[in-house]
């Protein structure tokens, strides 16, 4: 763990929450580094759902993307971030209005690509899985 990376100094509060999570409701509830798996919770709104009254499935991608990519920024050393270079979303069944769990996994991390996935639940049901490769970048 790494403290001058972006994601460390987020969640010491040096540096504001990203306005993607903050939209999402997103709540970091569990991670483990050592590991690589975030555990997160989100808020599905209103005003995220389509003619149907569903979460639209942007959303849900979003959400995914807000699990994969932070479990693997908390692995990150300062001056490193991770952009998604392709996201793979399967959905499964509709979410509804109102929370939403995520979980992150980091599969293999390399010197410069990663592959990550994922996966959203409502009420103990799967509505969506992902699977993602990052690209490490340094600034």
């Amino acid at each position: 763990m790494d403290s001058e990376a972006f994601f460390w100094r987020i969640q010491a509060g040096d540096l504001p929450e990203p306005p993607a999570a903050k939209t999402l409701g997103m709540t970091i509830i569990k991670l483990d580094i050592a590991t690589g798996e975030l555990e997160a919770e989100f808020d599905g709104k209103q005003e995220f759902t389509n003619p149907a009254g569903n979460i639209q499935g942007g959303f849900l991608s979003a959400m995914l993307d807000d699990t994969m990519g932070p479990a693997l920024a908390s692995q990150l050393a300062a001056g490193e971030f991770a952009p998604t270079l392709h996201l793979n979303v399967q959905f499964i069944s509709a979410a509804k209005i109102g929370k939403l769990s995520g979980i992150g996994r980091v599969v293999k991390r390399g010197k410069d690509i990663c592959f990550l996935s994922g996966e959203l639940s409502q009420e103990g049901r799967v509505v969506a899985t992902a699977t993602a490769t990052a690209a490490i970048r340094r600034l």
